[in-house]
């Protein structure tokens, strides 16, 4: 992981380009794919800590990707990301959206 240009960290104040990842976490595979691509993406690192019970993993960060996506990105809707009920899913219960997004699908890759 040395000598690698990071595009966002918790010392970015660029809220485009922190939406623009936001956008490509919160898309398909296919789309993330090329959003990354646009920006000379090699490499993408997902903190997971579902089997340990990390609460501050990016799963559960999520929906902040979300909303400051939607900010900038109008297709990007916080509902869309919620399960039944209205809640915030990451579950079998998880909206179609949800478990289709390259986040979930890097944090529960089988």
């Amino acid at each position: 992981m040395a000598n690698r240009t990071v595009i966002v960290d918790n010392n970015t104040w660029n809220t485009s380009h922190i939406a623009t990842v936001g956008r490509a976490m919160s898309s398909p595979e296919y789309k993330a794919w090329k959003i990354y691509r646009s920006l000379d993406v090699e490499y993408v690192f997902v903190v997971f800590g579902g089997m340990i019970g990390y609460s501050s993993d990016d799963i559960n960060k999520f929906l902040w990707m979300v909303r400051i996506g939607g900010g900038v990105y109008p297709e990007i809707k916080e509902k869309d990301y919620l399960g039944e009920g209205g809640a915030y899913r990451i579950d079998s219960g998880g909206s179609p959206t949800m478990l289709k997004s390259l986040m979930y699908k890097l944090s529960y890759h089988e």
